[in-house]
C-alpha cells in the first residue's frame, strides 16, 4: 500500500467518488454492467434518432462501462451525488467510500440505493415527468446534483468513522473495564476535516485477500418471506450477548409493523376503486356499482391482506420477547380497530411453529 502499482495484488485506496458496482448476475437479476451497457445504447439511439445529435457513449463491450460517470441516488431523497465507475465485484452490493455513502444518506448500513448514467439523468429528466402528488415531486428524483463531494457537508455520522492503522493497547484495556467509547482517543475521520487527510490516507486494521471472498449477497434478498427475514433477525439477536432481544422486538414493532398497519388502515378508508377492465379509478364508486365507462367490475385498491399481514407477527413477537405493557396494549387496540373495520376472522388452526409461538 502507498507504493507505485507494480502488480495486481497491491492495495489501492478508493477515492471518495469512485464506485465498484455489483457484477454478480445471481438471483435472476442482471449485473450492473449489463444494465448500464444496455441503457447507454438506448441513450445513444435517443440522441441520434430523436434529437439529431451524435451518440455520446458508443460503448463496444460491457466492460467499457468502467470510467463512465454516474449519479447515485437513495430512496426518498432528491439530491444526487456524482460518481465514477472503476470496476465491478462478484457481490450483490455497491462498494463505495464511506463519504459517498454518507452523501447519499445511506450510511453504509445495507439500505438500497441506485445509480444511473449521468447522461440519462440529464437527458431524460423533467419536472413534468413527476406525478402531481404530495411527496412525489420532491422525492426519488435527482432535483439537485452534487458534483464535488465536500466532507464537511455530509451527514456527521461519517465524522466518527475510524481511520486508524492500529488500535492502541489502552483501547483493549478500556474495553475489558467496560469503559465508554469516547474515553479512549482513536483517530476519526472528523479529526481531519479541512485538511488533505479528509479525502485520503484512511487507515485499516485488518487485511483482506479479496473483496469477492465470503458472503456475496444479503440474506434480506435471498430469504423469500418476511417471516423468514424476521426469524433470522431475531435468531441473531438471541446469539449476540450485547443485544437486548426485547429492545430489538420493540423497534421492529414500533418502527415497522405498527406504522405499516395503521398507515394501510388509514389508506383503506380513503382509497380509490379500480375497474378490472379499463383500469379507470374512481374516488367514489358509481351508484350502479360498476364502471360507468365499460361496465367492468370495481375492486379495492387497498386489500384486507395488506393491512393485517403484520398484525399476527407483531403480536407473536410481543408475546415471546415480553415487550412493555404499553406496547402490547397498543397492539391490542390496533387489532380491535382492524376488527371493527373488517370484523373478526374465523379461528383457524395453525402449526406449533407458527411465527414466534
Amino acid at each position: 500500500y502507498g507504493k507505485p502499482l507494480a502488480d495486481e495484488t497491491q492495495l489501492l485506496e478508493l477515492k471518495p467518488q469512485d464506485l465498484v458496482l455489483p457484477g454478480n448476475a445471481s438471483l435472476g437479476e442482471e449485473s450492473a454492467k449489463v444494465s448500464l451497457f444496455k441503457i447507454s445504447k438506448f441513450i445513444d439511439e435517443l440522441l441520434v434518432k430523436l434529437y439529431g445529435q451524435r451518440s455520446f457513449y458508443s460503448l463496444k463491450t460491457e466492460d467499457d462501462v468502467i470510467g463512465c460517470l454516474v449519479v447515485g441516488l437513495a430512496p426518498h431523497t432528491s439530491a444526487g451525488i456524482l460518481g465514477r465507475v472503476i470496476g465491478f465485484s462478484q457481490t450483490q452490493c455497491m462498494l463505495a467510500h464511506p463519504l459517498f455513502h454518507a452523501a447519499m444518506r445511506r450510511d453504509a448500513d445495507g439500505d438500497e440505493s441506485c445509480v444511473m448514467l449521468l447522461m440519462d439523468s440529464l437527458l431524460n429528466f423533467s419536472r413534468q415527468y413527476l406525478p402531481n402528488k404530495r411527496g412525489a415531486r420532491t422525492m426519488d428524483a435527482p432535483l439537485v446534483l452534487t458534483a464535488r463531494l465536500i466532507p464537511s457537508e455530509v451527514d456527521d455520522l461519517a465524522f466518527r468513522f475510524d481511520v486508524s492503522w492500529q488500535y492502541p493497547l489502552k483501547l483493549y484495556r478500556a474495553a475489558a473495564e467496560y469503559r465508554l467509547p469516547w474515553e479512549v482517543k482513536v483517530p476519526l475521520m472528523g479529526d481531519y476535516l479541512g485538511t488533505e487527510r479528509q479525502y485520503e490516507g484512511y487507515g485499516y486494521t485488518h487485511l483482506l485477500s479479496g473483496i469477492n471472498i465470503g458472503l456475496n449477497s444479503s440474506a434480506y434478498k435471498t430469504l423469500p418471506s418476511m417471516e423468514e427475514k424476521l426469524k433470522g433477525q431475531m435468531a441473531i439477536a438471541e446469539k449476540v450477548r450485547a443485544v437486548d432481544q426485547a429492545e430489538v422486538a420493540r423497534l421492529v414493532i414500533e418502527k415497522h409493523f405498527i406504522k405499516d398497519i395503521k398507515g394501510n388502515l388509514r389508506k383503506f378508508s380513503v382509497q380509490q376503486f379500480r375497474c378490472v377492465n379499463c383500469n379507470r379509478k374512481f374516488r367514489r364508486p358509481p351508484l350502479i356499482g360498476r364502471c360507468d365507462k365499460c361496465d367492468g367490475k370495481l375492486i379495492f385498491t387497498i386489500s384486507h391482506g395488506s393491512i393485517v399481514k403484520y398484525l399476527e407477527p407483531a403480536i407473536s413477537l410481543a408475546n415471546k420477547y415480553h415487550v412493555s405493557p404499553y406496547l402490547r396494549q397498543t397492539l391490542d387496540l390496533t387489532r380491535r380497530h382492524v376488527d371493527e373495520v373488517f370484523g373478526q376472522d374465523k379461528e383457524k388452526q395453525t402449526g406449533l411453529g407458527a411465527w414466534f409461538g
